[in-house]
């Protein structure tokens, strides 16, 4: 806009930027109040920042690393270029979440961040937030795209959630069948609730393949319904590694599963859309395995602890009613000591008598349920089974369990587990009859 001779910055940059001004004609050199009003250098840089600041959002930026640097601060500064421009980069220090060592000068990069201005020398930058690796920036992308499309869609709406069952009668677990996830997680299950069988559904869970695997092992485990929780595994790895639980089939067949669903995928920093969309995350496959059932140890203390309640409960009731009885016994006695008061006596005692005997069946009655109970419970316990005498042979190496001879061969090492201890032993010969 032109208001007296004067261009406001408003022609250049937008009805934004604060109004000011310089001098459009110099050869009236007596127009002393434009000159009066003309910004100083340092004003220019700050408006020009702010415009800039507040004109573009951040955003992800894609180029090749040059003209790095790394002073004593402890910031980075860099240019990014493509074939035909360049940029200079800052990326300081308290935005370095990951090590920057790595960065070199040649590595093509996503860079997200703030364009913004430097003052002090009125150079055009880019405030540096986050650098990731091109090929994993564009996967990272995906991942964002699918996950905004499904939080839209409601998949990930805690409403739609399954409760777990806080003590399942059979675990399916999703995973590679080989590797230390299923081992961590079977040692975990047996140390803190072994009576619980587990199902292992394989299945490939890095490649090309992996997703199609998943979720043929998921809709197996649905048609079977042979479990009421699954656990769905891998081990910790990069973002390509874990990519296989971020495909969009197997998140929709993950929200669609009439079983409730643990997703315990990589370790505690990682994430995935499996993540999202499943019943519950766990941060590791070990932590699945102690969400997804009790401690043994805790819930025989809590039967005692209500044993222990009801007894006294029952105890008191006793005693309340008794001292009733003795409260009435004595009102009659000072009312009428005639005959019939005193029959009524011998019948109030006759009551208390019977009132007794039948409280101390009705205590004698739920201490024997809750002592069958215990002794139940322990019955099933692998523990027990030990402790008459058997013992459980595993493969010395793989640390299967044998349940035929067929299982192992002559000259190949079992561990037997007993009651107290482990028998290592080497087959000398096998039979496949009974008895």
């Amino acid at each position: 806009m032109r208001l007296n001779g004067q261009l406001y910055a408003d022609d250049f940059f937008g009805k934004s930027c604060a109004p000011f001004y310089i001098l459009a004609n110099m050869e009236n050199l007596g127009q002393a109040n434009a000159i009066a009003a003309a910004i100083t250098v340092t004003q220019l840089n700050r408006q020009a920042k702010a415009l800039l600041e507040s004109g573009l959002a951040r955003l992800w930026v894609e180029g090749e690393i040059s003209n790095i640097a790394r002073p004593a601060s402890g910031h980075l500064y860099f240019s990014l270029k493509d074939k035909s421009a360049q940029i200079r980069a800052a990326f300081f220090r308290q935005h370095q979440r990951d090590p920057t060592i790595g960065l070199k000068n040649g590595d093509q990069v996503l860079v997200f961040g703030q364009v913004s201005l430097y003052e002090t020398r009125g150079d055009y930058q880019l405030i540096v937030e986050q650098v990731e690796p091109a090929g994993e920036g564009a996967l990272r992308r995906q991942f964002e795209l699918l996950k905004k499309k499904l939080a839209a869609e409601g998949l990930f709406d805690e409403d739609r959630k399954q409760e777990l069952p806080t003590l399942p009668s059979r675990i399916g677990v999703i995973t590679s069948p080989s590797g230390a996830v299923i081992r961590d997680i079977v040692s975990v299950l047996r140390r803190r609730f072994p009576s619980v069988p587990i199902v292992i559904y394989p299945a490939a869970v890095q490649g090309d393949a992996a997703p199609s695997e998943l979720i043929d092992a998921l809709e197996t485990a649905i048609r079977r319904n042979e479990c009421d929780v699954l656990i769905l595994a891998r081990g910790g790895g990069s973002l390509e590694d874990l990519w296989a639980f971020n495909d969009e089939k197997l998140a929709r067949a993950i929200a669609a599963s009439p079983i409730p669903i643990i997703s315990a995928v990589g370790h505690e920093v990682d994430f995935t859309i499996a993540d999202f969309v499943a019943d519950l995350r766990a941060p590791t496959p070990s932590g699945a395995a102690e969400l997804v059932v009790p401690d043994r140890d805790e819930w025989i203390r809590t039967v005692q602890t209500f044993a222990t309640r009801i007894a006294r409960l029952g105890q008191r009731a006793l005693e309340d009613k008794s001292q009733t009885l003795d409260w009435l016994c004595r009102r009659l006695a000072q009312a009428s000591p005639s005959a019939v008061v005193q029959r009524s006596v011998v019948h109030l005692a006759s009551l208390q008598q019977r009132l007794n005997i039948s409280a101390r069946n009705s205590i004698a009655i739920i201490s024997h349920r809750l002592e069958l109970a215990m002794r139940g419970l322990h019955a099933v316990s692998p523990l027990a089974t030990l402790e008459r005498g058997y013992a459980i042979v595993e493969d010395a190496h793989s640390g299967k369990v044998l349940l035929s001879a067929s299982d192992i061969a002559p000259g190949d090492d079992i561990r037997a587990r007993l009651a107290h201890g482990h028998l290592i032993a080497t087959v000398s010969t096998t039979t496949d009859e009974d008895g």
